[in-house]
């Protein structure tokens, strides 16, 4: 089964999965966030889905930022439309930034990396793959 991880962010969610062995994360697609449940239901309909992990955003003295509570009233909503899917909070912060990185050392073109939908996308591809090293880190 997979995990799928978001990073929601009040326009625009990006989104990555897991393959189903759990090895790799890859960035899956970046929504509209008013789009977000229906594209969840959907997905979840098509692939064995085991739990989301949503970024949390913080601050780096590790106070909440002003985007917290909004993730925190989406999950609170995720959890009712979907009571049997496990959810867990992932500390967020920098992802922006280490997706940027990313795409520089990449070699992607400035265009491109302008592009906030693909930041989005990559930084639920980031949140993700932090989340599995640190689970296996903790076994």
């Amino acid at each position: 089964m997979r995990i799928l991880s978001i990073d929601y962010g009040k326009r625009r969610t990006g989104i990555a999965v897991t393959d189903p062995l759990q090895i790799i994360a890859n960035g899956l697609t970046t929504v509209e966030t008013k789009e977000l449940m229906t594209f969840l239901k959907d997905y979840f309909e098509k692939e064995a889905v085991e739990r989301v992990v949503i970024g949390l955003p913080m601050q780096p003295n590790g106070q909440p930022s002003e985007n917290a509570a909004r993730v925190r009233s989406f999950a609170g909503q995720f959890r009712k439309t979907f009571p049997n899917m496990p959810l867990d909070f992932y500390d967020e912060r920098f992802t922006s930034v280490i997706a940027h990185r990313a795409m520089i050392d990449g070699g992607m073109p400035m265009m491109k990396r302008r592009d906030k939908a693909i930041v989005d996308e990559i930084s639920a591809c980031i949140i993700l793959q932090d989340y599995m090293q640190r689970k296996r880190q903790d076994l």
